[in-house]
């Protein structure tokens, strides 16, 4: 049995079964079985779950039950094959067929007729198997085109043109290139540079923060230069957080939803290791991410507590210089990364989420001290968690101004979906609260 196809099958039943997210998943089977080449796990692990409608509809088409018949295990497997036929030109046809049918035998007995059967038919028909008629149902052919649960295609399609939302959801399946966000604290850029090339790494510098490095070369968080702390694997739209934050030496910060801690550590480097940052999150164990990495980079500015974001901290009232919301959400901004997002049910749970959100958002305004900044963030592209919570807000706070919205797309900018919207406090307040005190 090909072990990168099995660490592959593996991953794929960790993501569908388990609900594993895909990175997690192919890193943890990669490690137990130890596949020669890591790089066609990862190929075909992510060209399977980015085309997952997809390739469902070719088998529907093609096994007589329809697709809705088939189990976890000869699924996958079937999803596998017709992949490596009609995706992976590299992979020559009786390598595709043979490895599956060994796979099918191995994790779904009985069923390896069925899998030899099914990818042999897709070998005869593929050039005759059409996508569905775009002119009865246009949603139905970009989901299953593009491979998205119809709901985000219908939702896109509510607030963008046709072209448009074609070309965000053809970017959202690209694969993303690895950025990294330098350390200054312990190395300086054009050092850092000469150091990756050096060691065979091709490198580009980013396009919207000053420390984005783009780098192409393998193992490369395996490599001692990420072991010491001189970088951080982070996308540039994640980066410009910290940058809009714009946080100076000394002040007090607080990042209320910090887990797992890349923009809590951008932070921190932008403070040169100055000042305070209170990160918090809910899960204490996620928590210790953040102090891990911290450790990593060097840095000692940081101080992690477990707490509700949507509860006021009576004793951090008008305590923090500048605040930052980086709110759970849909994540419709980051399905390059992790294309198992793509495929989310809306559910009532992600019907609340803009309530939640603005709940965290309203909570956290509290610590900003007048004159201070308050950051609201999130990596999807829905402007349900986007515009029109922070508008909400807006309205209820008139003690807040807008300062600047931002938006990336990946279609548009080549990075991750991310909203950004920088508010600051009226800095009248301070004068009033004087008089007060007076």
């Amino acid at each position: 049995m090909d072990v990168n196809r099995k660490t592959s099958y593996l991953a794929l039943v960790d993501v569908e079964a388990k609900k594993a997210y895909s990175n997690l998943a192919i890193n943890h089977q990669v490690v137990i079985n130890k596949p020669g080449s890591p790089g066609f796990v990862r190929e075909l692990v992510y060209g399977v779950l980015e085309n997952k409608l997809t390739l469902d509809y070719y088998i529907d088409l093609l096994v007589k039950d329809g697709v809705g018949s088939l189990r976890v295990p000869e699924l996958t497997i079937l999803r596998m094959g017709i992949y490596q036929l009609g995706y992976m030109n590299s992979v020559p046809e009786y390598a595709a067929v043979n490895e599956s049918v060994v796979l099918a035998k191995r994790y779904c007995r009985g069923k390896d007729g069925l899998v030899n059967g099914v990818l042999r038919e897709y070998i005869n028909k593929k050039i005759q198997l059409r996508l569905p008629d775009r002119g009865e149902d246009e949603i139905r052919y970009l989901s299953v085109k593009y491979s998205y649960a119809p709901w985000i295609v219908e939702l896109w399609l509510s607030y963008y043109s046709t072209e448009f939302v074609e070309a965000l959801l053809a970017a959202g399946n690209e694969t993303p290139p690895m950025t990294v966000r330098l350390n200054w604290l312990r190395v300086m850029k054009p050092d850092l540079i000469k150091k990756l090339k050096s060691r065979g790494y091709e490198v580009e510098e980013g396009q919207l923060c000053q420390n984005a490095i783009h780098v192409k070369g393998n193992k490369l968080l395996d490599s001692e230069m990420y072991k010491l702390g001189m970088f951080t694997p982070q996308d540039e739209s994640s980066m410009l957080v910290a940058e809009k934050l714009d946080p100076k030496h000394g002040e007090l910060i607080m990042d209320v939803c910090a887990a797992p801690g890349g923009k809590t550590t951008a932070i921190a480097e932008r403070m040169n290791n100055t000042g305070k940052i209170i990160a918090s999150d809910i899960y204490r164990r996620k928590l210790d991410l953040v102090d891990k990495d911290a450790r990593r980079l060097g840095i000692t500015n940081i101080e992690t507590r477990s707490w509700d974001a949507t509860r006021v901290d009576s004793s951090m009232v008008q305590k923090a210089d500048r605040v930052l919301v980086d709110v759970p959400c849909s994540g419709l901004g980051v399905v390059r990364r992790k294309p198992e997002i793509k495929y989310k049910e809306r559910t009532v749970e992600m019907e609340l989420l803009p309530k939640k959100q603005l709940a965290i958002l309203s909570a956290s305004s509290s610590y900003v001290k007048p004159g201070g900044v308050l950051l609201y963030s999130t990596c999807t592209v829905n402007p349900e968690e986007n515009e029109r919570v922070t508008e909400a807000f807006l309205k209820k706070n008139p003690s807040f101004k807008k300062v600047e919205r931002t938006l990336l797309l990946p279609n548009i900018n080549g990075t991750d979906g991310f909203f950004i919207c920088v508010m600051k406090k009226d800095e009248s307040l301070i004068e009033k609260k004087k008089g007060q005190d007076k």
